[in-house]
């Protein structure tokens, strides 16, 4: 049959090879029979079970060329059963292009992937999704990231051109290129289509018809080294300094023991002699520049060349440069976004999340802030619990500025969008913390960059790093352990579960004040550009809470209940920052006894009111005492039961924070109001 033929073209390349091409248009298959026996082995599946729900069915419903085409469509919400697969073999030099014809449905989605290993399964060296905005994405979990766009409701042609020598891909959509990128996993062996939900439950519909590739192999020569990838570590941030790093492979047959890295970008350049090398043939290594590049806004190359492999002339000087095009984001002033990972040491899967954090934070710590959010654990705040748990779908799961429920693995992307986005306004934390009293009192200074009103909320979180238990309960559940799953940022390394001796936590929520949806009554009705509100919570810290590993955030939620802002400080910084008086938001408690005490009005002008509920006859006595502990008035009331009403002249007292401290016997109970 034609479509299952491999032709063998002979193309003009520096290695006088030929290439191989393949080509399938579907015609001679039956419409509404499976297409894997029909194929003569050039189709199957992922389990490699031809003629089973895995394969996919010739259509005829719908054809580019002739009458028949492939037609994926999802039929659960996890996507699938379709699951076909090509095999290519193992491809990481020479050339290669894969084209076919694509439709997919107006509204609706596609997908297909390319899978690194012979042994499907292992490694997804590109994740390919059409979108159902006509937004083409494609990623994998090595840090590959590129953006294309397609036409929905028509034909389109899609070629994906590579090049493994160089490691330049490049995505074509009606012959027009929407651009090129390098991929760390430069190595192919399959694709696979299969039809994701990756938008909405049942959202996949598409077809595919005039499927093609040509294979083009390279003949090493005997001295050829080669730059694979140019990638830096640090934020893809404007004005952040990042230390370049370029992949170098040989692509000779001589072992490479030498080489020249030379690294330039926006007018500078950096070089560096590489000596004790063992490189063998087709082996890579990643060579970590000496000095550090800053990034500048502007779409700017960092170009990597390698030269005088074994201090001789490389013989294929085609791959001696590799390009990294680099465009920096640009922050908008005074940004700090907010990503809340919902976690639990139960969750098998929830590594992820803490190394998606970690990144997150070696990189872009001075713009974003992470609560990990912990259910079902010693470390679970009810209150954030319940509040995050009402808007995810399971664990792990990640809230960025409380967008949509994403996974945490690609929380970068949308902190990369959130952080340009111009605030509201600037938040800054103040706070005085008393080391014997262990009260924390915070203030979070907003200054109003444009108009609010009182539909924006302020709540105010306590995170807490490094902590760790002695206890079963902080064991950490580990689906990663072995290796199987990939690699998680060491968690492949450890055992399943792991150990509290072995577990360390960071950013986790402690708690949040007032609630999850913060305080109705932080600003008033109108707020004008320009002005500044102060906003203040009080806590007590419990002595197991470790003060210097605290950070306090403090966040601005706008009427829909998106994070517009936040502001980020340990106690320290905040300390440094200085305290200042404002609208109260929360009421911590001392100790919790069998009464109530509530004062009102609060904040207020005028005198307050105090008011006691005693279940059983107890001595009282009150303190009205400022925020540097000081008492401006003590009275003893003897003897009370019941309902009490006690008056308290405030018409002396400065605007500020004050405390009004109940000894009943021998217990305590504080409440905070404000003087306005």
């Amino acid at each position: 049959m034609k479509n299952n033929l491999l032709a063998l073209l002979t193309i003009g390349v520096s290695s006088a090879v030929s290439a191989q091409t393949f080509t399938d248009d579907f015609e001679s298959y039956t419409a509404g029979s499976y297409l894997g026996p029909q194929s003569a082995g050039a189709w199957t599946t992922w389990s490699n079970a031809p003629g089973t729900t895995e394969d996919v069915l010739v259509s005829s419903a719908d054809a580019f060329s002739g009458t028949k085409s492939l037609y994926f469509s999802s039929t659960s919400a996890s996507g699938g059963p379709v699951d076909l697969v090509r095999n290519f073999g193992v491809l990481n030099t020479g050339q290669f292009t894969m084209e076919f014809n694509m439709k997919v449905n107006n509204g609706k989605a596609g997908y297909f992937n390319l899978q690194r290993n012979a042994t499907i399964g292992q490694v997804w060296a590109m994740d390919c999704f059409f979108k159902d905005n006509g937004t083409i994405l494609i990623n994998n979990q090595q840090g590959l990231s590129f953006t294309g766009s397609y036409p929905q409701g028509v034909w389109f042609n899609y070629r994906l051109e590579i090049n493994f020598n160089t490691n330049v891909w490049e995505v074509f959509i009606d012959n027009a290129s929407q651009g090129t990128f390098s991929n760390p996993n430069n190595q192919i062996a399959s694709i696979d289509i299969y039809p994701t939900d990756n938008d909405a439950p049942n959202d996949a519909q598409y077809y595919m018809d005039d499927f093609s590739t040509t294979i083009t192999p390279y003949t090493l020569t005997s001295l050829n080294a080669a730059a694979n990838l140019v990638s830096f570590t640090g934020a893809n941030l404007a004005g952040s300094s990042v230390t370049p790093k370029v992949t170098v492979r040989n692509l000779g047959t001589t072992t490479l023991n030498s080489f020249d890295v030379t690294v330039d970008y926006n007018g500078s350049q950096i070089n560096y002699p590489v000596t004790g090398q063992t490189l063998a043939s087709l082996a890579t290594v990643e060579i970590t520049m000496p000095s550090n590049i800053t990034l500048v806004a502007g779409s700017l190359p960092i170009v990597a060349t390698v030269s005088n492999p074994n201090g001789g002339t490389d013989l294929d000087p085609a791959d001696d440069e590799a390009t990294l095009l680099v465009d920096p984001i640009v922050p908008a002033a005074g940004k700090m976004v907010v990503s809340e990972e919902a976690t639990g040491t139960w969750c098998g899967w929830c590594p992820r999340g803490a190394v998606a954090m970690e990144n997150m934070e070696d990189k872009y710590s001075a713009f974003w802030a992470g609560i990990a959010v912990h259910n079902g654990d010693p470390m679970t705040d009810s209150t954030y619990d319940a509040g995050i748990g009402a808007l995810i779908t399971g664990y792990p799961s990640a809230l960025v500025d409380r967008g949509g429920a994403i996974d945490p693995s690609v929380m970068e992307a949308d902190f990369l969008n959130r952080v340009q986005i111009a605030p509201v306004a600037f938040i800054e934390n103040g706070a005085t913390f008393n080391a014997t009293t262990r009260e924390l009192n915070v203030s979070a200074t907003v200054d109003f960059q444009q108009a609010a009103s009182s539909s924006y909320k302020m709540a105010i979180v306590l995170t807490e790093d490094n902590v760790t238990g002695t206890t079963s309960a902080y064991n950490q559940s580990n689906y990663y352990s072995g290796g199987g799953s990939g690699v998680m940022g060491g968690f492949e390394t450890l055992s399943n579960p792991v150990p509290a001796a072995q577990m360390v936590y960071t950013h986790v929520a402690r708690i949040i004040a007032p609630s999850f949806g913060g305080a109705t009554n932080s600003f008033p009705a109108t707020v004008t550009a320009g002005s500044t509100h102060i906003v203040n919570a009080n806590f007590i810290l419990p002595a197991s809470w470790d003060e210097n590993e605290i950070h306090i955030v403090s966040m601005l939620i706008d009427p829909t209940g998106k994070i517009d802002n936040a502001g980020k400080a340990t106690i320290a910084e905040a300390v440094t920052n200085g305290y200042a008086n404002g609208s109260l938001i929360s009421v911590n408690e001392l100790d919790q006894v069998d009464a109530t005490l509530s004062i009102y009005p609060n904040p207020t002008a005028e005198n307050a009111t105090v008011v006691v509920q005693l279940p059983t006859q107890s001595n009282v006595e009150m303190r009205l005492v400022d925020m540097n502990g000081k008492v401006l008035v003590a009275k003893n009331y003897g003897s009370l039961s019941g309902a009490t009403t006690i008056n308290v002249n405030t018409t002396m007292l400065e605007a500020g924070t004050y405390t009004i401290e109940l000894v009943l016997d021998n217990t305590v109970v504080k409440r905070r109001f404000v003087k306005l």
